[in-house]
């Protein structure tokens, strides 16, 4: 995801000299391009990543089309003052790239984790939430956010995240992608755990049981049209993210459930558990411990569609 956001980063400003790119001491070898490119529209700002997004909302303000990058709790939970009064109180043309969403920096315990962002950033006001799910999904996302005038979040895995689109599909703010057809139930997926649902929907299609994936790159505003039609056609609805269940995915999707009036489907979140907050290790071994694989997210859903 980082290589496919600084390619395309690097494509937008040769194309267009509005566009810059702020770091907080960060990302040497993947920045590298950029900087070499447009050594005069790059700023380290050092370890000072408030600093950093004050810079951002002035350059903003001036005209420029600003992207900001920094491992993930560090230009939100960090900066969410400057975010907040300087950046969405001015409806700022900042774009705010976090780096290593969820528990993707787990050997680096819990200061560097972003396992609250989404929600605090779906919080704040004209701020655009994005998250994609492979390098396709973020190539279309840096495109459409460096397109709209306006705050927005863009929450990156860390490395090596595969392709899941074999094709670039259609692909607009605010609009869930189909990634499977299925009529028994629905799995929505945001950011880098995508696999995972890939894998788990697989699996249940093994077993017969015909479930649809919507990729949901944007948490906010979020497809409710996408959610309402799910839940309607399936009548199941399971949410899957990299972040605690407070305020994320599945807080999103529950609002437009519980505003529809589609309370009475088959709904459950998959998400970090507290109790897994504060572990270190791997990603893959935090995600063990928070239930997101694809064994227990497929068991959990066949479970929950025998009970009807």
């Amino acid at each position: 995801m980082r290589a496919a956001f600084i390619e395309t980063l690097s494509e937008l400003a040769a194309a267009d000299p509005r566009v810059w790119l702020l770091t907080g001491d960060l990302g040497y070898m993947v920045l590298d391009r950029f900087a070499s490119q447009f050594p005069d529209r790059y700023i380290n700002a050092g370890v000072a990543e408030q600093n950093m997004c004050g810079m951002a909302a002035g350059l903003a303000l001036s005209g420029k089309t600003v992207f900001v990058y920094s491992i993930a709790n560090f230009p939100t939970l960090r900066c969410l003052e400057q975010v907040r009064n300087d950046i969405c109180n001015h409806r700022a043309n900042v774009k705010i790239v976090a780096v290593g969403g969820g528990q993707a920096y787990g050997t680096s315990g819990y200061t560097h984790h972003a396992v609250e962002d989404l929600a605090i950033l779906r919080a704040l006001p004209h701020m655009m939430v994005v998250a994609p799910g492979d390098p396709v999904e973020t190539r279309l996302a840096t495109q459409a956010i460096a397109g709209y005038s306006g705050p927005c979040y863009l929450r990156l895995g860390k490395s090596n995240e595969p392709l899941i689109h074999t094709e670039p599909p259609a692909f607009a703010l605010g609009r869930a992608i189909t990634v499977r057809e299925g009529t028994d139930a629905t799995l929505i997926s945001t950011g880098a755990i995508l696999q995972v649902a890939v894998q788990a929907v697989e699996q249940l299609a093994g077993q017969g049981v015909r479930v649809r994936l919507l990729s949901m790159p944007t948490v906010s505003p979020v497809d409710a049209e996408a959610i309402d039609a799910a839940a309607r056609e399936t009548g199941a609805v399971f949410t899957i993210e990299e972040h605690r269940l407070p305020g994320g995915l599945g807080s999103a999707v529950a609002e437009v459930l519980a505003e529809t009036g589609r309370v009475g489907i088959r709904f459950r979140r998959f998400g970090i558990r507290d109790e897994a907050l504060c572990l270190v290790g791997g990603n893959d071994y935090l995600r063990q411990q928070s239930g997101l694989t694809t064994v227990h997210v497929a068991e959990a859903i066949s479970a929950a569609l025998k009970k009807v």
